[in-house]
């Protein structure tokens, strides 16, 4: 079978995609690194992260996250289980609670919070803000769109 010949902007993308899906991968083992000392994961931060930010459900965390819901109900679940996140009624879905943190939550991710700071002022000054705003116009641009594409299939 003969598969249709890339341009050189499909090349570019390809590439492009590769290096970020590389990069995804670095990032979350360099957030595990940061949030072990708290007994936490990459994954277990991002919710903590979620529910911090604003009382979420777990299907708006999901969303919001970019991740399966399921996945985030397990680890919500765990980290409810654990002290560091409570749930709540939500007055606009009586199934659907909302996650907030607790005061144990509010410390671990705080600690998180404070080694991730030294870790991201490091790297953004070798890196340099402007090149860092540039590309995440770039990365925001380009999942708008792919979010755009799969929402008209």
């Amino acid at each position: 079978m003969n598969d249709p010949p890339r341009t050189p902007s499909g090349d570019a993308f390809a590439e492009f995609a590769i290096s970020v899906l590389r990069l995804a991968g670095h990032l979350t083992s360099e957030g595990d690194r940061l949030a072990q000392p708290s007994g936490q994961t990459s994954a277990r931060w991002q919710v903590l992260a979620a529910a911090r930010h604003s009382t979420l459900s777990v299907a708006d965390a999901a969303r919001a996250l970019g991740l399966a819901r399921q996945g985030v109900q397990r680890i919500a679940d765990i980290l409810e289980a654990e002290g560091l996140l409570a749930y709540q009624q939500n007055p606009a879905h009586q199934r659907a609670k909302l996650m907030t943190l607790t005061p144990s939550g509010e410390a671990a991710l705080a600690e998180i919070t404070a080694r991730q700071s030294v870790w991201v002022n490091a790297l953004g000054a070798e890196m340099g803000e402007e090149r860092l705003r540039q590309a995440t116009a770039l990365i925001t641009e380009l999942a708008a769109l792919l979010g755009e594409r799969r929402a008209s299939t």
